[in-house]
């Protein structure tokens, strides 16, 4: 991973938060409202226009009450729909619920449209603006009212999916298939494989995680840029593993004062909380996690942890016939381990298929699109959707399924050569 694309993945981090853009809205708000005057001096508008600041304050006033009223409104609407998604779907969907654009993007229009008319009414009753800008300050608010009514009906359109279930898997499936895609068009963002073969060196430098949490991001160029002259560096951690603070992390070939150390610890992002962007497991996990809730005895609904199934075999598949990108970044130095499609398959169904066992149906399509996966060109892939068909083939025969069901399964799933 080169220094644009890390830049490009942490401006899309903060580019997802709706505090900054809340943020971003309300200063152009405060900027249009003081550019007014400037703006009126610049067009050379005169005192002989017809309209003055009494036609234009019951405008502002009216938008500055109905605006707090609709931000606070749609705001508790929010929160009470990701409630919802939390607990009809899974606590990790609100965390990607929160970075929908089209939410953010309405009440940020909300927020920036009442302070805008706030600061607008203030500046007027301290005198800040001159008789002939009424018309500028007019013009700025028509624009602002049409930006609210196409929010209005932009969230009205949202509000009919927002909190859903149907909304909630798909959210999850967006964020997944993101990650694995990324992962598979740039294998190890940039680091060699570190595999089974590969012996350290006997002297080597330990590096410790300077706190505990996840580890969210690896920049890899980082790391290259900061080891010194030929080193190398072999991470034990992937993102997405909770680190104590003090565990090892990885080694470095040679002896590394701590300064080099800690310099080299800034290519490392740790949080409270698993991301998306380098972990492509968690995404499969969330998914997964949809299924799980379906199938519990309070909601016990089999269709929709057969839709997660379905989603899961199709983000699956389209990881194993990505190809990577031949331009893509190379870090010689750097050697870590990151999960590939064994890994991936154990995190999208292994949960599914030990509580999937009461229901034939569900079953059925697990083993079916496991089938599906153990047909890929991908031999990793399809060996380990053949060897979790069998382990649910006998967990369903411990769970005491009946013989004649499990003679159907065997027989519409005989690609396995399911014993």
């Amino acid at each position: 991973m080169n220094r644009l694309n890390w830049l490009k993945l942490i401006f899309l981090r903060h580019y997802r938060s709706m505090g900054l853009r809340v943020l971003l809205y309300a200063l152009l708000s405060v900027a249009a409202t003081l550019a007014s005057p400037f703006v009126n001096a610049l067009l050379g508008y005169n005192e002989n226009t017809s309209l003055d600041f009494t036609s234009v304050t019951p405008v502002l006033t009216i938008l500055a009450s109905t605006m707090l009223a609709v931000s606070t409104f749609s705001l508790s609407i929010m929160v009470s729909a990701h409630r919802a998604a939390a607990n009809t779907a899974t606590p990790r969907v609100h965390h990607i619920l929160l970075e929908d654009t089209t939410t953010q993007s309405v009440l940020s229009v909300f927020i920036g449209a009442f302070v805008y008319s706030l600061s607008s009414l203030v500046l007027y009753r301290l005198g800040f603006y001159p008789t002939e800008a009424a018309l500028i300050v007019m013009g700025i608010t028509t624009i602002v009212v049409v930006a609210v009514i196409l929010s209005l009906l932009r969230w009205i359109n949202h509000l009919t999916t927002l909190g859903s279930l149907h909304d909630s898997l798909q959210a999850a499936k967006g964020r997944a298939e993101a990650s694995l895609l990324a992962l598979a068009r740039h294998p190890g963002f940039g680091a060699q494989e570190l595999t089974e073969d590969i012996v350290l060196p006997t002297k080597t430098t330990p590096l410790h995680a300077p706190q505990s949490g996840y580890l969210q991001l690896i920049d890899m160029a980082m790391l290259q840029k900061c080891l010194p002259d030929k080193s190398t560096v072999y991470l034990d951690a992937t993102p997405g593993d909770h680190i104590l603070m003090g565990e090892v992390i990885g080694h470095i070939s040679g002896s590394v004062d701590d300064a080099g150390c800690l310099k080299l610890m800034k290519a490392f992002t740790f949080g409270d909380l698993r991301t998306h962007e380098q972990d492509a497991e968690f995404g499969l996990v969330v998914v997964s996690e949809i299924g799980l809730k379906a199938l519990s005895p309070g909601l016990n609904d089999p269709g929709t942890a057969i839709e997660a199934i379905f989603v899961l075999k199709a983000l699956l598949w389209r990881y194993a016939n990505e190809k990577p990108n031949p331009s893509a970044p190379v870090v010689r130095n750097v050697f870590a381990r990151f999960p590939g499609c064994a890994e991936f398959v154990e995190a999208s169904f292994a949960q599914i298929s030990r509580e999937c066992t009461a229901s034939y149906r569900v079953l059925e399509q697990l083993l079916t699109s496991l089938a599906t996966l153990s047909r890929s060109e991908n031999a990793e892939l399809s060996r380990a959707a053949q060897g979790l068909a069998k382990q649910t083939i006998d967990r369903a025969a411990r769970a005491g399924l009946p013989d004649e069901d499990l003679a159907r399964l065997r027989a519409a799933n005989s690609v396995l050569r399911l014993p």
